[in-house]
């Protein structure tokens, strides 16, 4: 049988090697995560300014 590509046996089954394109590399994968925009979580922000339970306590001098 004359293959046109090479191949190779991974864990998720025989792949095709095609000529002149390389895998993505782990680096190349990070490397664009890391250019991305930020993202942050869907958790609220309860710390520091943002702790929206310390702001809405009133002031010992206010009950006075």
């Amino acid at each position: 049988m004359n293959q046109l590509f090479e191949t190779e046996e991974t864990p998720e089954g025989t792949q095709t090697l095609v000529p002149g394109v390389a895998p993505t590399t782990e680096r190349e994968k990070l490397e664009k995560r890391m250019s991305g925009p930020l993202r942050g979580s869907s958790a609220p922000c309860d710390r520091g300014l943002f702790d929206d339970g310390a702001r809405a306590q009133l002031d010992m001098l206010d009950l006075i």
